[in-house]
């Protein structure tokens, strides 16, 4: 008999893998979510298991007030801003959570994350780092919610990285690319003031963005 949610269960478990072994994370932290529309329900990773290890069964669907529906596991400690995001961003699908270290670099300084590069665009023209609050808080959900306006990821201060889109294979590439684009912004001012992309071109970016790759 098929899990509720086994497809999204399966997706979970197969990014989980992904996150250790691309290093976009280390250990249990990090953790990732998809949003069934149709059932009103989301699949989340579980709270401090090795993804290695996950299987389908051990991540837990819950409604969107947290109440959980099937699963023994208790669910990731960052529930609530897996929530928040999918109770105000109606475009969110899927969203991705990771300690990857130069996104925690630049979220330990406090920095935003600015246009270094053109691939930063599908997270949008820069990369806001939040307001710090203690990790699991809905103070840090609220803040994640307030640094992603009009944007698919944000820097955790003192943290790591949030990043969110249509589906998990989107949200995933959007915490991929953030991650690069950090390690560059970090690699540059080690060694002089990077060139930043202005308003315009990355505007032009966003076009030419929405019409890239295989539809």
């Amino acid at each position: 008999m098929a899990l509720l949610l086994d497809h999204e269960r399966r997706l979970i478990c197969r990014f989980g893998r992904k996150l250790v072994e691309e290093r976009m994370t280390r250990g249990t932290s990090g953790n990732l979510s998809i949003r069934n529309r149709r059932l009103g329900l989301l699949a989340i990773s579980p709270s401090g298991l090795d993804y290695r290890a996950t299987k389908p069964a051990d991540i837990v669907v819950v409604d969107f007030d947290g109440q959980v529906h099937d699963g023994t596991r208790k669910p990731s400690s960052e529930l609530a801003l897996h929530l928040i995001l999918y109770q105000h961003r109606d475009d969110i699908g899927a969203v991705v959570h990771t300690h990857s270290t130069f996104s925690t670099v630049l979220s330990c300084l406090g920095w935003d994350l600015p246009a270094i590069h053109y691939m930063l665009t599908p997270a949008g023209e820069s990369v806001r780092c939040s307001r710090y609050a203690t990790f699991g808080s809905t103070a840090l959900a609220e803040n994640a919610l307030e640094a992603m306006t009009d944007r698919n990821a944000a820097l955790l201060a003192n943290h790591g990285l949030v990043a969110a889109g249509p589906d998990l294979d989107t949200a995933y590439a959007t915490a991929c690319e953030t991650e690069f684009c950090a390690e560059l912004y970090w690699r540059s001012k080690c060694v002089g003031q990077p060139n930043i992309l202005d308003h315009a071109e990355m505007a032009k970016m966003t076009a030419l963005f929405s019409s890239y790759g295989q539809k």
